[in-house]
Protein backbone atom coordinates (compact mmCIF):
# COMPACT_ATOMS: atom_id res chain seq x y z
CA UNK A 1 0.00 0.00 0.00
CA UNK A 2 1.05 3.54 -0.70
CA UNK A 3 2.22 5.48 2.36
CA UNK A 4 1.26 9.14 2.84
CA UNK A 5 2.44 11.48 5.58
CA UNK A 6 0.47 14.52 6.69
CA UNK A 7 2.50 17.13 8.56
CA UNK A 8 0.37 19.48 10.65
CA UNK A 9 2.05 22.89 10.60
CA UNK A 10 -0.92 25.25 10.87
CA UNK A 11 -0.87 25.97 14.60
CA UNK A 12 -0.71 29.63 15.57
CA UNK A 13 1.06 28.86 18.85
CA UNK A 14 -0.92 30.94 21.34
CA UNK A 15 0.93 29.23 24.22
CA UNK A 16 4.25 29.92 22.49
CA UNK A 17 3.79 33.70 22.98
CA UNK A 18 5.68 34.71 19.85
CA UNK A 19 4.72 36.64 16.71
CA UNK A 20 6.28 33.79 14.72
CA UNK A 21 4.56 30.37 14.92
CA UNK A 22 6.84 27.82 16.61
CA UNK A 23 7.07 25.62 13.50
CA UNK A 24 8.84 28.51 11.73
CA UNK A 25 11.30 29.22 14.52
CA UNK A 26 14.91 28.54 13.54
CA UNK A 27 17.02 25.97 15.34
CA UNK A 28 20.44 24.76 14.27
CA UNK A 29 20.33 26.56 10.97
CA UNK A 30 16.82 25.60 9.83
CA UNK A 31 13.21 26.05 10.88
CA UNK A 32 11.55 23.43 13.04
CA UNK A 33 9.30 22.53 10.09
CA UNK A 34 12.30 21.95 7.81
CA UNK A 35 13.93 19.62 10.31
CA UNK A 36 10.69 17.63 10.61
CA UNK A 37 10.02 17.38 6.87
CA UNK A 38 13.58 16.26 6.19
CA UNK A 39 13.23 13.30 8.54
CA UNK A 40 10.12 12.07 6.71
CA UNK A 41 11.58 12.92 3.28
CA UNK A 42 14.46 10.51 3.95
CA UNK A 43 12.26 7.55 4.86
CA UNK A 44 12.15 5.11 1.96
CA UNK A 45 8.76 3.75 3.03
CA UNK A 46 7.03 7.13 2.70
CA UNK A 47 5.78 7.93 -0.80
CA UNK A 48 4.14 11.35 -0.47
CA UNK A 49 4.11 14.19 2.04
CA UNK A 50 1.26 16.66 2.49
CA UNK A 51 1.98 19.81 4.50
CA UNK A 52 -0.90 21.64 6.18
CA UNK A 53 0.07 25.17 7.17
CA UNK A 54 -1.24 28.67 7.79
CA UNK A 55 -2.47 30.36 4.57
CA UNK A 56 -0.02 33.25 4.91
CA UNK A 57 2.91 30.84 5.21
CA UNK A 58 2.19 28.78 2.09
CA UNK A 59 4.66 30.84 -0.05
CA UNK A 60 7.36 30.32 2.59
CA UNK A 61 6.78 26.54 2.64
CA UNK A 62 6.90 26.52 -1.17
CA UNK A 63 10.31 28.19 -0.90
CA UNK A 64 11.44 25.48 1.52
CA UNK A 65 10.44 22.79 -0.98
CA UNK A 66 12.56 24.36 -3.71
CA UNK A 67 15.51 25.27 -1.49
CA UNK A 68 15.73 21.84 0.14
CA UNK A 69 14.88 19.92 -3.03
CA UNK A 70 12.15 17.92 -1.32
CA UNK A 71 10.89 15.36 -3.83
CA UNK A 72 8.05 13.85 -1.81
CA UNK A 73 6.08 16.97 -0.89
CA UNK A 74 3.08 16.71 -3.22
CA UNK A 75 0.68 19.25 -1.65
CA UNK A 76 0.86 22.33 0.56
CA UNK A 77 -2.60 23.19 1.88
CA UNK A 78 -4.12 25.84 4.11
CA UNK A 79 -5.18 24.43 7.47
CA UNK A 80 -8.39 24.85 9.41
CA UNK A 81 -9.30 26.50 12.68
CA UNK A 82 -8.57 23.36 14.73
CA UNK A 83 -6.04 20.53 14.62
CA UNK A 84 -8.86 18.13 13.80
CA UNK A 85 -10.05 20.24 10.88
CA UNK A 86 -6.48 20.46 9.54
CA UNK A 87 -6.09 16.68 9.74
CA UNK A 88 -9.30 16.22 7.75
CA UNK A 89 -8.13 18.71 5.11
CA UNK A 90 -5.02 16.59 4.64
CA UNK A 91 -7.02 13.37 4.50
CA UNK A 92 -9.37 14.80 1.89
CA UNK A 93 -6.34 15.37 -0.35
CA UNK A 94 -5.63 11.63 -0.38
CA UNK A 95 -7.73 9.97 -3.09
CA UNK A 96 -6.26 6.49 -2.67
CA UNK A 97 -8.52 4.83 -0.09
CA UNK A 98 -6.41 1.67 -0.14
CA UNK A 99 -3.42 3.38 1.46
CA UNK A 100 -1.99 4.17 4.86
CA UNK A 101 -1.33 7.61 6.32
CA UNK A 102 0.87 8.96 9.08
CA UNK A 103 -0.27 12.16 10.79
CA UNK A 104 2.59 14.00 12.46
CA UNK A 105 3.04 17.26 14.36
CA UNK A 106 5.43 19.62 12.59
CA UNK A 107 6.73 20.68 16.00
CA UNK A 108 8.15 17.23 16.80
CA UNK A 109 11.49 17.55 14.95
CA UNK A 110 13.18 14.62 16.73
CA UNK A 111 10.95 11.75 15.65
CA UNK A 112 13.26 8.83 14.96
CA UNK A 113 13.55 6.54 12.00
CA UNK A 114 12.86 3.64 14.36
CA UNK A 115 9.47 5.07 15.41
CA UNK A 116 8.41 5.79 11.82
CA UNK A 117 9.39 2.35 10.58
CA UNK A 118 7.68 0.60 13.49
CA UNK A 119 4.42 2.52 12.99
CA UNK A 120 4.38 1.61 9.31
CA UNK A 121 5.26 -2.01 10.09
CA UNK A 122 2.44 -2.35 12.67
CA UNK A 123 -0.06 -0.97 10.16
CA UNK A 124 0.39 -4.24 8.28
CA UNK A 125 -1.42 -5.86 11.22
CA UNK A 126 -3.55 -3.10 12.78
CA UNK A 127 -5.72 -0.39 11.22
CA UNK A 128 -4.66 2.28 13.72
CA UNK A 129 -1.36 2.82 15.52
CA UNK A 130 -0.45 5.38 18.16
CA UNK A 131 2.92 6.37 19.64
CA UNK A 132 3.29 6.97 23.37
CA UNK A 133 5.74 6.78 26.26
CA UNK A 134 5.18 5.69 29.86
CA UNK A 135 4.58 8.56 32.25
CA UNK A 136 7.40 9.19 34.69
CA UNK A 137 5.04 11.31 36.78
CA UNK A 138 2.11 10.20 38.89
CA UNK A 139 -1.17 11.12 37.16
CA UNK A 140 -3.89 12.63 39.31
CA UNK A 141 -7.54 13.38 38.52
CA UNK A 142 -8.84 16.49 40.21
CA UNK A 143 -12.27 17.88 40.91
CA UNK A 144 -13.40 21.37 39.95
CA UNK A 145 -12.35 22.66 43.40
CA UNK A 146 -8.76 21.46 42.77
CA UNK A 147 -9.08 18.59 45.24
CA UNK A 148 -7.83 15.17 44.10
CA UNK A 149 -10.61 12.90 42.89
CA UNK A 150 -8.43 9.81 42.54
CA UNK A 151 -4.94 8.63 41.56
CA UNK A 152 -4.93 5.97 38.84
CA UNK A 153 -2.21 3.32 38.57
CA UNK A 154 0.60 5.00 36.68
CA UNK A 155 1.78 2.01 34.64
CA UNK A 156 -1.44 2.09 32.59
CA UNK A 157 -1.15 5.79 31.70
CA UNK A 158 1.17 6.81 28.87
CA UNK A 159 1.82 10.17 27.19
CA UNK A 160 0.80 10.38 23.56
CA UNK A 161 3.14 11.42 20.74
CA UNK A 162 3.06 11.38 16.95
CA UNK A 163 3.12 10.16 14.25
CA UNK A 164 -0.17 8.34 14.48
CA UNK A 165 -0.77 5.89 11.67
CA UNK A 166 -3.98 4.65 10.05
CA UNK A 167 -5.51 2.84 7.16
CA UNK A 168 -6.75 5.87 5.25
CA UNK A 169 -10.32 4.60 4.86
CA UNK A 170 -10.64 4.09 8.64
CA UNK A 171 -9.44 7.52 9.74
CA UNK A 172 -11.50 9.23 7.03
CA UNK A 173 -14.62 7.49 8.29
CA UNK A 174 -13.79 8.55 11.86
CA UNK A 175 -13.52 12.19 10.82
CA UNK A 176 -16.74 12.06 8.84
CA UNK A 177 -18.62 10.71 11.87
CA UNK A 178 -17.10 13.43 14.08
CA UNK A 179 -18.21 16.13 11.63
CA UNK A 180 -21.80 14.86 11.74
CA UNK A 181 -21.70 14.79 15.54
CA UNK A 182 -19.75 18.08 15.83
CA UNK A 183 -17.29 16.28 18.12
CA UNK A 184 -13.74 17.51 18.78
CA UNK A 185 -10.98 15.17 19.97
CA UNK A 186 -7.44 16.06 21.00
CA UNK A 187 -5.94 13.67 18.46
CA UNK A 188 -6.90 11.36 15.60
CA UNK A 189 -6.69 8.08 17.53
CA UNK A 190 -9.32 9.47 19.86
CA UNK A 191 -11.78 9.57 16.96
CA UNK A 192 -11.11 5.98 15.95
CA UNK A 193 -11.69 4.84 19.53
CA UNK A 194 -14.82 6.95 20.00
CA UNK A 195 -16.53 5.32 17.03
CA UNK A 196 -15.09 1.87 17.72
CA UNK A 197 -13.68 1.59 14.20
CA UNK A 198 -10.53 -0.32 15.08
CA UNK A 199 -8.23 -1.40 17.87
CA UNK A 200 -5.32 0.99 18.33
CA UNK A 201 -1.87 -0.53 18.78
CA UNK A 202 0.72 1.53 20.70
CA UNK A 203 4.32 1.83 19.53
CA UNK A 204 6.68 2.93 22.28
CA UNK A 205 7.91 6.45 21.62
CA UNK A 206 11.01 8.25 22.87
CA UNK A 207 11.63 11.02 25.38
CA UNK A 208 13.48 13.02 22.70
CA UNK A 209 10.36 13.08 20.50
CA UNK A 210 9.16 16.18 22.31
CA UNK A 211 6.50 18.60 21.13
CA UNK A 212 7.50 22.25 21.06
CA UNK A 213 4.66 24.08 22.78
CA UNK A 214 6.08 26.72 25.12
CA UNK A 215 9.12 29.05 24.99
CA UNK A 216 10.85 26.71 27.47
CA UNK A 217 10.54 23.89 24.93
CA UNK A 218 12.62 25.93 22.47
CA UNK A 219 15.47 26.09 24.97
CA UNK A 220 15.21 22.36 25.60
CA UNK A 221 15.05 21.63 21.87
CA UNK A 222 18.03 23.87 21.20
CA UNK A 223 20.04 21.91 23.78
CA UNK A 224 18.99 18.60 22.21
CA UNK A 225 20.14 19.87 18.82
CA UNK A 226 23.42 20.92 20.37
CA UNK A 227 24.04 17.52 21.93
CA UNK A 228 22.42 15.36 19.28
CA UNK A 229 24.81 13.66 16.90
CA UNK A 230 23.94 12.49 13.41
CA UNK A 231 25.21 9.55 11.46
CA UNK A 232 25.68 9.46 7.71
CA UNK A 233 23.15 6.90 6.52
CA UNK A 234 23.02 5.57 2.99
CA UNK A 235 25.37 4.56 0.24
CA UNK A 236 27.66 7.32 -0.95
CA UNK A 237 30.09 6.73 -3.79
CA UNK A 238 33.27 8.65 -3.01
CA UNK A 239 34.27 8.36 -6.66
CA UNK A 240 31.82 11.20 -7.37
CA UNK A 241 34.30 13.53 -5.63
CA UNK A 242 36.71 13.03 -8.51
CA UNK A 243 38.05 16.31 -9.85
CA UNK A 244 36.88 18.45 -6.93
CA UNK A 245 39.37 20.77 -5.29
CA UNK A 246 39.78 20.61 -1.55
CA UNK A 247 42.03 21.94 1.19
CA UNK A 248 42.96 20.16 4.43
CA UNK A 249 44.59 21.95 7.35
CA UNK A 250 46.29 19.56 9.75
CA UNK A 251 47.36 17.12 7.06
CA UNK A 252 50.68 15.95 8.47
CA UNK A 253 49.42 13.07 10.59
CA UNK A 254 46.43 11.28 12.07
CA UNK A 255 43.02 11.87 10.52
CA UNK A 256 44.31 14.70 8.33
CA UNK A 257 46.95 12.46 6.78
CA UNK A 258 44.34 9.75 6.16
CA UNK A 259 42.08 12.31 4.48
CA UNK A 260 44.81 13.39 2.08
CA UNK A 261 45.57 9.77 1.11
CA UNK A 262 41.88 8.98 0.62
CA UNK A 263 41.32 12.10 -1.48
CA UNK A 264 44.19 11.15 -3.74
CA UNK A 265 42.81 7.63 -4.06
CA UNK A 266 39.56 9.11 -5.42
CA UNK A 267 41.32 11.60 -7.69
CA UNK A 268 40.42 14.67 -5.64
CA UNK A 269 42.74 17.63 -6.15
CA UNK A 270 43.69 18.01 -2.52
CA UNK A 271 46.09 20.47 -0.92
CA UNK A 272 47.33 19.63 2.55
CA UNK A 273 48.88 22.07 5.01
CA UNK A 274 50.30 21.95 8.52
CA UNK A 275 52.86 23.78 10.60
CA UNK A 276 55.49 21.43 9.19
CA UNK A 277 55.10 22.92 5.69
CA UNK A 278 54.84 26.45 7.02
CA UNK A 279 51.09 27.01 7.37
CA UNK A 280 49.89 27.60 10.91
CA UNK A 281 46.12 28.15 11.03
CA UNK A 282 46.70 30.58 13.89
CA UNK A 283 48.23 32.91 11.29
CA UNK A 284 45.26 34.20 9.31
CA UNK A 285 47.48 35.85 6.70
CA UNK A 286 49.18 32.54 5.91
CA UNK A 287 45.81 30.84 5.53
CA UNK A 288 44.60 33.65 3.31
CA UNK A 289 47.68 33.43 1.11
CA UNK A 290 47.51 29.67 0.47
CA UNK A 291 43.80 29.78 -0.38
CA UNK A 292 44.40 32.67 -2.79
CA UNK A 293 47.16 30.67 -4.48
CA UNK A 294 45.00 27.54 -4.77
CA UNK A 295 42.08 29.49 -6.20
CA UNK A 296 44.36 31.26 -8.67
CA UNK A 297 45.71 27.89 -9.82
CA UNK A 298 42.47 25.84 -9.84
CA UNK A 299 39.72 28.44 -10.22
CA UNK A 300 37.59 26.82 -7.53
CA UNK A 301 37.58 25.37 -4.01
CA UNK A 302 34.80 22.89 -3.20
CA UNK A 303 35.64 22.10 0.42
CA UNK A 304 37.90 23.00 3.31
CA UNK A 305 38.57 20.64 6.24
CA UNK A 306 40.31 21.51 9.51
CA UNK A 307 41.69 18.59 11.54
CA UNK A 308 44.51 20.51 13.23
CA UNK A 309 44.33 20.22 17.01
CA UNK A 310 46.49 20.02 20.11
CA UNK A 311 45.70 18.15 23.34
CA UNK A 312 47.67 18.45 26.57
CA UNK A 313 46.58 16.57 29.68
CA UNK A 314 47.20 17.95 33.12
CA UNK A 315 45.35 19.95 35.80
CA UNK A 316 44.44 23.48 34.79
CA UNK A 317 46.50 24.97 37.63
CA UNK A 318 49.62 23.38 36.11
CA UNK A 319 49.18 25.00 32.69
CA UNK A 320 51.22 28.04 31.83
CA UNK A 321 49.49 30.97 30.15
CA UNK A 322 51.42 30.17 26.99
CA UNK A 323 50.17 26.54 26.98
CA UNK A 324 46.59 27.67 27.47
CA UNK A 325 46.79 30.21 24.65
CA UNK A 326 48.41 27.70 22.30
CA UNK A 327 45.50 25.27 22.72
CA UNK A 328 42.86 27.98 22.33
CA UNK A 329 44.56 29.37 19.23
CA UNK A 330 45.01 26.04 17.44
CA UNK A 331 41.79 24.34 18.53
CA UNK A 332 39.44 27.30 18.19
CA UNK A 333 40.82 30.55 16.81
CA UNK A 334 42.48 28.63 13.96
CA UNK A 335 39.09 27.30 12.85
CA UNK A 336 37.65 30.81 13.01
CA UNK A 337 40.50 32.05 10.82
CA UNK A 338 39.89 29.32 8.26
CA UNK A 339 36.12 29.99 8.29
CA UNK A 340 36.59 33.70 7.65
CA UNK A 341 39.10 33.27 4.84
CA UNK A 342 37.26 30.32 3.22
CA UNK A 343 33.91 32.09 3.02
CA UNK A 344 34.20 33.76 -0.44
CA UNK A 345 35.45 30.57 -2.09
CA UNK A 346 32.82 28.35 -0.51
CA UNK A 347 30.13 30.92 -1.30
CA UNK A 348 31.06 30.68 -4.97
CA UNK A 349 31.12 26.87 -5.00
CA UNK A 350 28.24 26.41 -2.52
CA UNK A 351 30.74 24.18 -0.81
CA UNK A 352 31.53 22.64 2.54
CA UNK A 353 33.54 23.60 5.60
CA UNK A 354 34.22 20.67 7.93
CA UNK A 355 35.60 21.18 11.43
CA UNK A 356 36.39 18.59 14.08
CA UNK A 357 35.03 18.32 17.60
CA UNK A 358 35.35 15.60 20.24
CA UNK A 359 33.00 13.57 22.41
CA UNK A 360 34.36 15.64 25.29
CA UNK A 361 32.37 18.65 24.03
CA UNK A 362 29.21 17.41 25.77
CA UNK A 363 30.88 17.33 29.18
CA UNK A 364 34.27 18.77 30.13
CA UNK A 365 36.90 16.19 31.05
CA UNK A 366 39.25 16.47 34.01
CA UNK A 367 42.89 17.17 33.06
CA UNK A 368 42.02 18.39 29.58
CA UNK A 369 39.62 21.18 30.38
CA UNK A 370 41.01 23.54 27.72
CA UNK A 371 40.71 20.93 24.97
CA UNK A 372 37.14 20.01 26.02
CA UNK A 373 35.97 23.60 26.19
CA UNK A 374 37.47 24.51 22.81
CA UNK A 375 35.72 21.50 21.26
CA UNK A 376 32.42 22.70 22.75
CA UNK A 377 33.14 26.10 21.21
CA UNK A 378 33.63 24.46 17.79
CA UNK A 379 30.12 22.98 17.99
CA UNK A 380 28.61 26.36 18.81
CA UNK A 381 30.61 27.93 16.00
CA UNK A 382 29.29 25.37 13.51
CA UNK A 383 25.70 25.88 14.59
CA UNK A 384 25.98 29.67 14.44
CA UNK A 385 27.68 29.72 11.03
CA UNK A 386 25.15 27.27 9.60
CA UNK A 387 22.53 29.97 10.17
CA UNK A 388 24.73 32.82 8.92
CA UNK A 389 25.77 30.92 5.81
CA UNK A 390 22.46 29.25 4.97
CA UNK A 391 21.48 32.04 2.50
CA UNK A 392 24.72 31.37 0.62
CA UNK A 393 24.18 27.59 0.47
CA UNK A 394 27.45 26.89 2.29
CA UNK A 395 27.36 23.69 4.34
CA UNK A 396 29.26 23.52 7.62
CA UNK A 397 29.43 20.55 9.99
CA UNK A 398 31.52 19.15 12.82
CA UNK A 399 32.88 15.59 12.79
CA UNK A 400 32.83 13.92 16.20
CA UNK A 401 34.84 10.68 16.13
CA UNK A 402 35.06 8.24 19.00
CA UNK A 403 38.48 7.42 20.41
CA UNK A 404 40.74 7.19 17.34
CA UNK A 405 44.17 5.66 16.84
CA UNK A 406 46.10 8.87 16.17
CA UNK A 407 49.56 10.00 17.28
CA UNK A 408 47.96 12.73 19.42
CA UNK A 409 45.99 10.11 21.33
CA UNK A 410 48.99 7.84 21.87
CA UNK A 411 51.05 10.77 23.11
CA UNK A 412 48.45 11.61 25.75
CA UNK A 413 47.01 8.23 26.74
CA UNK A 414 49.80 5.78 26.00
CA UNK A 415 49.25 2.33 24.63
CA UNK A 416 45.65 1.16 24.21
CA UNK A 417 44.22 -1.99 22.61
CA UNK A 418 43.97 -1.19 18.91
CA UNK A 419 40.70 -3.09 18.59
CA UNK A 420 39.05 -0.53 20.90
CA UNK A 421 40.04 2.44 18.73
CA UNK A 422 38.68 3.84 15.50
CA UNK A 423 40.86 3.56 12.43
CA UNK A 424 41.69 7.09 11.14
CA UNK A 425 40.82 5.84 7.65
CA UNK A 426 37.26 5.08 8.83
CA UNK A 427 36.96 8.66 10.13
CA UNK A 428 38.34 9.98 6.83
CA UNK A 429 35.78 7.98 4.84
CA UNK A 430 32.86 9.26 6.90
CA UNK A 431 34.18 12.81 6.63
CA UNK A 432 34.30 12.65 2.83
CA UNK A 433 30.75 11.22 2.76
CA UNK A 434 29.55 14.41 4.47
CA UNK A 435 30.75 16.32 1.41
CA UNK A 436 28.21 14.40 -0.68
CA UNK A 437 25.26 15.48 1.47
CA UNK A 438 23.26 18.67 2.00
CA UNK A 439 23.58 18.36 5.78
CA UNK A 440 24.54 21.55 7.59
CA UNK A 441 24.89 22.73 11.18
CA UNK A 442 25.21 19.20 12.55
CA UNK A 443 27.57 17.17 14.68
CA UNK A 444 28.35 14.04 12.65
CA UNK A 445 29.11 11.09 14.87
CA UNK A 446 31.63 8.46 13.79
CA UNK A 447 31.53 5.32 15.89
CA UNK A 448 33.62 2.22 15.86
CA UNK A 449 31.89 -0.63 14.07
CA UNK A 450 32.31 -4.31 14.81
CA UNK A 451 35.10 -4.82 12.30
CA UNK A 452 38.62 -5.40 13.47
CA UNK A 453 41.15 -2.63 13.26
CA UNK A 454 43.10 -2.95 10.01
Amino acid sequence: MKVFAIILASGKGERFKSFLPKQFTKLSGKTVLEHTVEILEKQDEIDEIIIITLPEFIPKVEEFVLENNWKKVSKILAGGKTRQESSYIGLQAIKDENSIVLIHDAVRPFVSERIIKEVIDKLKIYKAVDVAIPSADTIIKIKENNLIDYIPERRFYWRGQTPQGFHTSVIKKAHEKAIKENFQATDDCGLVLRYNLASVYVVKGEEENIKITTPLDIYITDKIFQLKSHKIVGNYNLSSLKGKVGVIFGSRRGIGESLVKLCRKYKVKVYGFSRRNGVDICDVEKVKKVLEEIYKREGRIAFVIVTAAVLKRKPLINFSTQEILEQIKINYIGSINVAQVSFPYLKESKGHLVLFTSSSYTRGRAFYSIYSSTKAAIVNLVQALSEEWEPFKIKINAICPERTATPMRFENFGKEPMKTLLNPQKVAEETLKVLLTEITGQVIEVRKDEEKYS
